[in-house]
């Protein structure tokens, strides 16, 4: 069983006087407490999605029991600290180098992504209240990659008009643009343009409208509106629109970049949603192999682990707890972690200083791909390093057969590369939508530096278990929730 300390609550952020949930290992000695157990949904893995999840449906009154097969926190959004991170990437000289220093201060992340400051998933913390476990610190910056070099995307009228990423006069269409957006209200019809709202407009239109060019049109589409692809020129422009009221929104709330990120790396966010479900009354299990997912007539109603059965209305988990048929493959991932003894030269603050953190997008179309490739950056400023040191994690959706090599736009822009570890993973998603079959399995994490389309995932899990949206009517303006 694990112990709480005053160290684990400073761990967390300090904000909560609730301990931590105990856990188990689900071993025959501990069966006959599991025998015949009975719960509202049994989760599988402690990934971010299966723990906001368990979170959500244990806030909501249900009885929660979720085990994972590792002996800790997070799943593939797990933080590890330098020691496990070498035994998981170099089983063959598992030792990092000391010239690193100490192991206990690293928390590095195995996916990187950000959170948009007044975004989805803030709204979800919010709603869980799941923020008195947690502490919060902004993004330094965010810039977009143009013409062989990064630059800092302009977020307001006054600094498009500072921006060296545009003309003299596309600064100032890229100014009226970001007016009318500003501006724009879909219930207020004085706002839309030429009298019909955006979503009787498709986006090319809209940009046309404002006279920007292509390049312009990118850095909006793929830096701002966060877009994978250029299919949203086609589609209604409302999405995007709102996206980018979102970006300038949160952009407003820290007034560096849109984006936050929770002190000790991602790994504190689903341990804080454990703390969560074990004041809600409910049970987590690590070191909890689960041997198969129990089904009659086609439906799941338990699962098995040993001689131990525990039953349940809903199973929820990753693909990896299933049978490989309930799954599809929907493409691959190829992410890089490095470590530099050097901040990432170019990108500064607001300030004009070296940036500790920051999120740098490479459209695709500025070096001849399909898919963006993402960068992001956080050092010991938000304590996931060693002083002096930085974790750059550079991504992308593959697209040939040599995806190492695609990284190699975002890798340039890292300089000199301490230590650097490569995987490539495939994307997975539901076959169904797990109401023929009990069976509700999250997605895979895409190459995206930011948590927006998991934010999705959540929202539509949710939907699809309990068949009610998540209200989402919540003031996301602070990352506290009110007392």
């Amino acid at each position: 069983m694990s112990e709480y300390s005053k160290e684990d609550d400073e761990h967390m952020g300090g904000g909560g006087g609730a301990p931590p949930p105990k856990t188990f290992d689900w071993m025959p000695s501990g069966c006959e407490a599991l025998a015949d157990g009975e719960y509202d949904a049994i989760i599988m893995g402690t990934g971010l999605t299966e723990c906001i999840v368990s979170g959500l449906l244990s806030v909501n009154g249900m009885r929660v029991l979720q085990v994972d097969r590792n002996n800790y926190y997070g799943g593939d959004t797990a933080s590890l600290g330098l020691s496990n991170l070498f035994q998981a990437f170099r089983p063959e000289k598992p030792e990092p180098p000391a010239s690193l220093g100490s192991a206990r201060d690293w928390n590095v992340d195995l996916v990187p992504k950000f959170i948009m400051a007044c975004g989805s998933l803030v709204k979800i913390l919010l709603h869980c209240k799941v923020t008195r476990y947690l502490d919060f610190k902004s993004i330094d910056a965010s810039y977009v990659f143009k013409d062989n070099k990064v630059q800092k995307v302009p977020a307001s009228p006054q600094e498009a008009l500072a921006s060296e990423l545009m003309g003299f006069f596309e600064k100032r269409k890229f100014r009226n643009f970001l007016i009318f957006v500003n501006d724009y209200d879909k219930e207020k019809p004085a706002t839309w343009m030429k009298g019909k709202p955006m979503d009787k407009w498709p986006m090319k239109d809209v940009y046309a409208e404002y006279g920007l060019d292509e390049n312009t049109q990118s850095f909006i589409g793929h830096a701002m509106a966060l877009m994978r692809d250029d299919d949203y020129l086609n589609q209604p422009a409302q999405q995007t629109i709102d996206a980018i009221q979102l970006y300038c929104y949160s952009i407003e709330r820290y007034g560096k970049s849109p984006y936050i990120y929770p002190l000790y790396g991602l790994g504190t966010m689903p341990e804080g949603f454990s703390r969560l479900a074990a004041v809600n009354g409910g049970t987590f299990m690590l070191n909890t192999k689960v041997d198969e997912v129990l089904e009659k007539d086609g439906k799941a109603w338990g699962v098995k682990s040993g001689n131990a059965v525990a039953k349940a209305k809903f199973i929820i988990g990753d693909h990896s707890y299933f049978s490989a048929a309930k799954s599809r493959v929907t493409g691959q991932v190829v992410r890089s972690i490095c470590i530099l003894d050097h901040p990432i030269a170019g990108v500064t603050t607001s300030e004009g200083t070296a940036a500790e953190s920051v999120q740098i997008i490479i459209p695709a179309r500025q070096v001849g791909r399909r898919n963006d490739i993402y960068v992001c950056m956080v050092s010991a400023a938000h304590s996931v390093s060693s002083s002096g040191k930085y974790i750059a994690i550079v991504s992308t959706t593959v697209e040939t057969r040599s995806p190492i090599q695609e990284l190699e736009p975002g890798i340039k822009l890292l300089g000199k590369i301490v230590e650097r570890f490569d995987k490539v993973s495939d994307l997975k998603a539901p076959v169904g939508s797990g109401k023929s079959d009990n069976c509700y399995i999250s997605q895979t994490y895409d190459a995206t530096s930011h948590f927006e389309s998991a934010a999705n995932d959540v929202l539509d899990l949710y939907t699809r278990i309990t068949g009610t949206q998540l209200d989402m009517n919540i003031n996301a303006d602070s990352t506290q929730e009110d007392e």
